[in-house]
């Protein structure tokens, strides 16, 4: 990187520009599973994707899925993130996408539309693109079904992985994430009438209040910030009937490997308070933890970039919450998250983006590409070592 004051220089003026594209993209509204708002919204990443690497995309469907690739032939960086929301279609007639003193609001601003603007924004500053992949999946909120394959396909064949998600308020990158579990628990009980003779029932909604109990001891404070948490929850079909079935969704966070494993163990393990009531339990461990020891080489480097450029200091934080990241580091492939945009208020209404700091965070991204497209020490893996 032979002038890095460059880079910066070039994401100022590419300022404006940046937050029209921003406006552009949170308007593009993507619910998860909305198949026709999720190829609109790809077919406008397209036309910003061939843009900025100047190869055409490759749309992988997936389940009637969009995502979209542009692979590298010989690729030392993938660059990863995902637009999907978590907001339904609707929201942005309610709130619009909007900016006030540096600050834009709107559904999907921040998690992660602001960073894939910054992303395509970087690789336009980047002279050369021929070792940089990028790929952007429309399922991550929903669980990464369909895109984990690929995502770990694409990782395997990469030097490194720069994850696109927001930076902390404070503008850290992520070089820890939690990992997680989803489960759901299924009670059938028998039904009966409520008020005639309720005795004759099994009580499927008393038995998951059992369920919810226990689960909540799973996840004491001595056990390293483990969260064990009941969250979607329904039972019985009218007021005056013993509900007879009831399910109950469980997520679950732990920092280690060994926590997810003990938890799903002690969930696999539960069995029904009541007589003749049965339990059933499905779902598993989606994520494992993202190590900071991976992330450490890509974070000093991030950190002697963004002295280059005179831009604040970068600082590795951990975060709770989980990403692709976890499967590309679960791999043992380099991973440096959180380089997207600095904000906050993910999946919340007060979602915010700080647009002042887009252009230092998209010169100190395209550093990063530029520098790891020439080092040995992040270079591809031969097709053979791939698993």
């Amino acid at each position: 990187m032979d002038h890095p004051r460059r880079l910066l220089d070039a994401a100022t003026q590419l300022k404006a520009d940046m937050v029209d594209r921003l406006g552009t993209l949170v308007a593009s509204e993507s619910a998860p599973g909305s198949l026709p708002h999720l190829e609109s919204c790809a077919d406008l990443l397209v036309r910003w994707g061939e843009e900025a690497l100047g190869r055409p995309a490759e749309r992988v469907v997936i389940d009637g899925l969009p995502h979209l690739l542009w692979p590298a032939a010989s690729q030392r960086v993938l660059l990863l993130g995902h637009f999907d929301t978590v907001f339904p279609v609707g929201t942005i007639r309610s709130r619009p996408f909007t900016v006030r003193k540096d600050v834009a609001t709107g559904p999907g601003v921040c998690d992660m539309k602001g960073g894939i603007v910054q992303m395509f924004t970087a690789l336009r500053l980047v002279e050369d693109t021929s070792a940089v992949g990028v790929l952007l999946t429309c399922d991550e909120e929903s669980g990464s079904v369909t895109s984990r394959p690929l995502i770990e396909r694409e990782a395997r064949r990469s030097g490194a992985v720069l994850v696109c998600e927001a930076a902390t308020p404070d503008g850290h990158v992520k070089v820890a994430r939690k990992g997680g579990s989803v489960y759901r628990l299924t009670v059938r009980g028998r039904a009966a009438h409520a008020g005639v003779e309720p005795r004759r029932g099994v009580n499927a909604t008393v038995e998951v209040a059992h369920q919810v109990l226990t689960l909540g001891a799973l996840g004491a404070a001595d056990s390293g910030g483990t969260s064990v948490t009941p969250t979607l929850l329904s039972a019985g079909t009218t007021t005056n009937t013993v509900p007879e079935r009831a399910s109950l969704a469980v997520d679950v966070r732990a920092w280690t490997r060994d926590e997810l494993e003990r938890v799903d163990h002690a969930i696999r393990g539960l069995v029904p308070f009541l007589p003749e009531a049965t339990l059933a339990v499905q779902g598993g461990i989606n994520r494992y933890p993202m190590s900071p020891e991976l992330a450490r080489p890509l974070l000093e480097l991030a950190q002697s970039i963004a002295r280059q450029l005179g831009i604040p200091d970068v600082v590795g934080a951990h975060a709770a919450g989980a990403s692709d990241g976890n499967f590309t580091a679960a791999l043992g492939v380099p991973t440096l998250d959180g380089l997207g945009a600095v904000g906050g208020g993910a999946h919340a209404a007060d979602e915010y983006v700080c647009v002042d700091r887009m252009p230092e965070r998209t010169a100190l991204l395209a550093g990063l590409v530029d520098v790891l497209s020439t080092m040995e020490r992040f270079g591809p893996r031969p097709i053979d070592d791939i698993p």
